[in-house]
């Protein structure tokens, strides 16, 4: 093909063509009308006159301007987008390239960088269209234009320029926000408990999933904490921010409910130590958290919320509740007195405690997300950890969402058949008296005989029961209540009383006729225990650990 003749064709060249002629006329007809003598002309015409010895742009070749050109540039014209030049640029690049062939033979590297259904485009609709930064065969990376030429049967002009540099910085910027991004994933799976502890009378079980490639890591966490004397804390948290920092501050808040945990506070006081540590770690940092505590002996949840989202829990046929009264602030915002509410939790029930990534989305009222939940809650069945993959797959909730998704499930399952004598109560109201340390110690001895209990585990639970009951009677007042409760790992025996002092253990001198009783409890018990009840008192406990039953040898 002869390019010079149908480059001529491209938009404007006729128009700067005749452009070029009439100037130089002009000036040539000015200059016929000057007389042998006549005086110079002023500086600024000088100027103007020199000017013109300038070659203008439209006076330019335009092959050798584009040979000149460091981008690469095709030219492709027709239908079947056959080649019509290339220039040195494209050539030291890809090699020779033969004029006329259709680009899908003759520019082979268009072809596998997807562009000649852009050129198609382009040449239909008449307007520029551009692709950043591809990766040719050549190894580098390119920006295409791609521009419509309008003169003749049409064509396209390709305009490719290398920005490999750019291309490489970028994916340096992106592999280290990668980096960062698994640190902080790898730091905040570390920070949350590796497996769950496993309460007597709850089924848990529990999901975290970092946000997708796009998104930072955020803060949530949950844990489950037993307590003893059967009771069980459950606590899920949300850290507002993302990446390393939210995922430190929230190994630390962790860390601190744990340690609080520990206590045997009531929820809303535990959330009041969390709030005024949250203001020491960060103050420019607020999270939110759900503390509750399980207790079978009472069939209820008791919590506290700061600002995180409604548990939710199903009872035995289905029906969905909101625990969504009381709540506080966010934790870190100080100067809040929290207050606990309580659920019922009875056996059969479900209870979900989760994040706002599981139930929030932009286009939509994150009421409506909690609604959702609820309706897929009231069809979920089977175990905790079949709701809690349900749930997330219901919600939606993809290796690309936009946020973290931690939710927490637990069960308190109904009990029946062999596994219903396994789990048993019995409790005694004392009056006191001298009659009380007796009756006591022939109750305890009565209902561990009829559990069938080991010889040696029976008399240590009469004793046990015996010197909890002496140490309330001595120093406690009315009413008291001594309760026995077997599961199918432990004896718990634990006394309440109307004084809220709680005892500790400490050691008798020989002298002493007192002060005996929690010693000789915590030598002879696995654990021991004591908290504040809330309408005023005190419980103290012990538990053993039941001995495993035999199992059967193997057969030969």
């Amino acid at each position: 093909m002869n390019f010079t003749r149908w480059s001529a064709r491209l938009p404007g060249t006729q128009r700067r063509a005749a452009a070029r002629t009439e100037p130089a006329a002009a000036v040539t007809q000015d200059r016929r009308g000057e007389s042998p003598g006549a005086v110079p002309a002023a500086r600024a015409e000088q100027l103007t006159d020199e000017a013109t010895l300038i070659p203008a742009v439209d006076e330019l070749p335009v092959r050798e301007v584009l040979d000149r050109v460091p981008a690469l540039v095709a030219l492709v014209h027709g239908p079947d987008h056959r080649l019509a030049y290339v220039n040195d640029a494209y050539v030291t690049a890809f090699g020779l390239r033969p004029p006329g062939d259709p680009a899908r033979e003759a520019l082979p590297e268009l072809a596998e960088l997807g562009l000649l259904p852009l050129l198609d485009q382009v040449l239909r609709s008449g307007k520029p269209r551009t692709l950043k930064s591809r990766k040719a065969p050549d190894g580098r990376s390119y920006t295409f234009t791609c521009t419509p030429v309008t003169e003749g049967d049409g064509g396209v002009l390709v305009f490719a320029t290398d920005v490999t540099d750019h291309a490489e910085a970028a994916e340096r910027l992106r592999a280290s926000e990668r980096r960062q991004r698994e640190t902080a994933v790898t730091l905040q799976r570390s920070l949350l408990p590796q497996e769950l502890e496993e309460p007597d009378d709850l089924r848990v079980a529990a999901t975290y999933h970092p946000g997708g490639t796009e998104a930072a890591v955020g803060g949530d966490w949950y844990d489950v904490i037993t307590l003893g004397g059967g009771r069980t804390a459950l606590v899920i948290g949300d850290v507002m921010g993302r990446g390393v920092r939210a995922a430190a501050v929230m190994g630390q808040l962790r860390t601190a409910v744990r340690a609080y945990a520990r206590l045997d506070l009531p929820p809303h006081e535990v959330l009041q130590l969390l709030d005024g540590l949250a203001t020491e770690i960060d103050a420019n940092q607020i999270a939110t958290c759900v503390y509750a505590v399980h207790d079978p002996n009472e069939g209820r949840l008791v919590y506290a919320s700061a600002g995180h989202l409604p548990i939710l829990v199903r009872d035995e046929s289905g029906a969905v509740q909101r625990a969504d009264e009381p709540t506080g602030p966010p934790l870190g915002t100080g100067g809040w007195m929290h207050t606990s509410g309580s659920i019922a939790l009875g056996p059969g029930s479900t209870a979900v405690l989760y994040t706002d990534g599981l139930v929030e989305r932009r286009d939509e009222d994150l009421d409506e997300g909690i609604a959702s939940l609820e309706r897929a809650l009231a069809g979920a069945t089977g175990t905790p950890q079949v709701i809690c993959d349900r749930l997330v797959r219901t919600a939606g909730v993809t290796a690309d969402h936009d946020d973290d998704v931690a939710v927490l499930v637990l069960q308190h399952p109904a009990r029946t058949g062999p596994d219903s004598d396994l789990f048993r109560n019995a409790a005694l109201e004392l009056l006191g008296g001298i009659e009380a340390a007796p009756r006591a110690r022939a109750f305890a001895s009565g209902v561990l005989t009829s559990w069938r209990f080991p010889t040696e585990l029976h008399d240590l639970g009469v004793l046990a029961a015996s010197e909890l009951v002496a140490n309330s009677l001595q120093h406690g007042t009315p009413p008291m209540r001594l309760r026995l409760r077997r599961t199918d790992r432990r004896l718990i025996i634990e006394v309440t009383d109307g004084d809220d002092h709680l005892p500790r253990r400490r050691r008798a001198e020989p002298g002493d006729e007192s002060g005996r009783g929690i010693a000789i409890v915590a030598t002879v018990a696995s654990a021991w225990g004591s908290r504040r009840t809330p309408g005023g008192g005190k419980a103290v406990w012990c538990e053993f650990v039941l001995p495993k039953p035999p199992t059967d040898p193997p057969r030969p």
